[in-house]
């Protein structure tokens, strides 16, 4: 729907992949899909769960042997995305450096998306969406 010939709607690295491709073998799933939503105190978050198939206007990302399967209302706000899986001493998950955000929630959870004919931040903030959290962090 909204990709651009010749160019991956989203990019992932390494150990993105990785895991990605661990997730999809261990549950037997076709792949990861992402998406938006309304909610937290930026107003949009970032939605991920396994996907057993791609819908016909989904956009379907392979990259090492991972497949992010993007939701049709996503597109265009994940256009340019990359997604990378970082781990430290309390927690893991994946994080998005995304150039149309233009804030973050404190939390980190929620971001607000630039609005048309705005220019882009100079450095997009960055959102770690954790697997084992459900819901909002932001209060």
């Amino acid at each position: 729907m909204f990709a651009i010939p010749g160019k991956a709607a989203v990019t992932l690295t390494s150990r993105a992949a990785v895991q990605i491709s661990r997730l999809m073998a261990r549950d037997a799933k076709a792949g990861l899909r992402i998406g938006v939503k309304k909610g937290g105190c930026a107003g949009m978050e970032y939605t991920m769960e396994y996907a057993d198939a791609a819908g016909p206007n989904d956009v379907v990302v392979e990259q090492d042997g991972a497949r992010v399967i993007i939701a049709p209302m996503a597109q265009m706000f994940l256009i340019g995305t990359e997604i990378d899986f970082q781990t430290s001493l309390l927690e893991s998950g994946f994080r998005f450096r995304n150039p149309n955000v233009t804030e973050a929630c404190g939390c980190g959870e929620s971001v607000k998306f630039r609005e048309e004919g705005a220019e882009a931040p100079e450095e997009a903030p960055q959102v770690t969406l954790a697997p084992s959290r459900s819901g909002s962090g932001c209060r």
